[in-house]
């Protein structure tokens, strides 16, 4: 497994190319905007995108999806349900934040807890972890022990709340009963900034200590 970082839109958004090398299947994950620059990555890479996989409905994880779909033909997979109010919502979004027009899409999957998405010959457990939004789910590998947490968690920091859906005591509980029991030794990328590892953030992050 491969990834590389795509920062895209105003807003440093983590998109990620993620692919496996023995079929060199990839998937973009919460393309924000920005679809040339995400293209020209994917064509660097020399990989074959087969999905697009969905965080959670913010603008800048999902500003980019309709166009890539336009492009690209490619099914898009989450984030939970209790997201379709935000998706539905993007172009309003974007006029909000004075950032590039964005259009609103419909999933071709929905994601619950317990499903579990593949890039190739890897497979992903899905995790529902409300909080940040109603509907987010973070995406686990745990053979590699990694995850994909989106804005659920950050080094030093946890995702805001004070957005339309958004719970903290929701946050937190998806933080110590779903994240947290993973394990001290995954690695995880969040939606913005530096990677980190559950252990590092148990340890030391003033959110969650």
């Amino acid at each position: 497994m491969k990834t590389i970082i795509i920062p895209v839109t105003p807003f440093q958004q983590n998109c990620t190319l993620l692919w496996c090398e023995a079929t060199r299947k990839a998937a973009i994950i919460d393309p924000g905007g920005e679809a040339d620059r995400i293209l020209r990555a994917v064509e660097a890479q020399d990989v074959e995108p087969e999905k697009i996989l969905l965080t959670h409905g913010h603008l800048d994880h999902v500003g980019g999806v309709a166009d890539l779909v336009d492009r690209l033909g490619l099914p898009v997979e989450g984030p939970q349900r209790a997201d379709a109010f935000l998706i539905e919502a993007v172009a309003q979004q974007a006029l909000m934040f004075g950032v590039p027009a964005a259009r609103s899409f419909v999933p071709d999957r929905w994601l619950e807890e317990g499903d579990r998405v593949t890039v190739g010959e890897i497979g992903f457990d899905v995790l529902h972890c409300p909080g940040h939004t109603p509907g987010h789910v973070v995406f686990v590998q745990p053979e590699r022990r990694f995850a994909l947490v989106g804005d659920v968690l950050f080094r030093g920091s946890v995702g805001r709340t004070d957005l339309p859906g958004g719970d903290h005591a929701a946050l937190i509980r998806s933080i110590r009963q779903k994240l947290l029991p993973l394990g001290d030794d995954v690695t995880f990328l969040p939606g913005h900034g530096p990677a980190s590892t559950i252990g590092a953030e148990r340890a030391s992050n003033p959110f969650i200590t």
